[in-house]
């Protein structure tokens, strides 16, 4: 079993997870900033700098299945009070290997620190960059553990047209050649079939628990 958050990471995107054994991996953070808990099959990872021995002892109390313990809105809400950290949503996690070649659309890197997707992007990822599309921003920087992730948004008015597959294909073709990471909220099922359909394949579900 991979010894920290990055190792387990690594590994998943190229297709090996950790065992579906039903247990739970309690790693230290990767930073001060991120939190949170990976569900593979029949395994989790929860990643914080809280004691092991209460993160055990708060899943056991859960009255669920325990191979869904540690995505129970219990025990999340006990991690909550505990750290005095908050939480959106529960997303889908997706891997993109990168693609060689460029861009197939044009896109043109936003600079501005102030731009209002730079600025809420910095609060979950380092190293942000942006770019805009006819009707669309893509957003590549570094999350947790330092990978790689992507973020896209399409406006309404050229919905339906592939734009948001292909804004996420560009994240796989500006990688520096490694893989790119998307986290989508369940419900978002548009988000989720252009990610697929750009070669994203989902591999777990996430919650990150960020500072308020």
């Amino acid at each position: 079993m991979a010894e920290t958050l990055r190792d387990i990471l690594d590994a998943a995107a190229r297709g090996v997870f950790p065992p579906a054994d039903g247990g739970t991996t309690i790693v230290p953070q990767p930073s001060p900033r991120d939190a949170g808990v990976l569900a593979f099959t029949a395994h989790s990872v929860v990643f914080t700098d809280e004691d092991p021995d209460w993160v055990r002892a708060t899943l056991a109390a859960v009255d669920c299945d325990g191979l869904a313990a540690t995505m129970n809105a219990r025990f999340h809400a006990a991690f909550m009070e505990r750290t005095g950290r908050g939480t959106d949503t529960i997303d889908v996690m997706t891997v993109g290997s990168p693609l060689p070649g460029g861009p197939s659309l044009a896109l043109t890197e936003i600079a501005d620190p102030g731009h209002p997707r730079v600025v809420s992007s910095r609060r979950r990822r380092d190293d942000v960059r942006v770019w805009a599309a006819d009707g669309g921003v893509l957003v590549l920087g570094r999350g947790i553990a330092g990978r790689l992730e992507v973020a896209v948004e399409v406006a309404e008015a050229v919905r339906h047209r592939g734009l948001g597959r292909q804004l996420a294909a560009a994240a796989r073709q500006l990688s520096g050649g490694e893989p790119v990471w998307a986290q989508v909220s369940a419900g978002n099922a548009r988000s989720l079939r252009a990610f697929q359909a750009a070669g994203y394949r989902p591999v777990g579900s996430e919650a990150l628990f960020l500072t308020r």
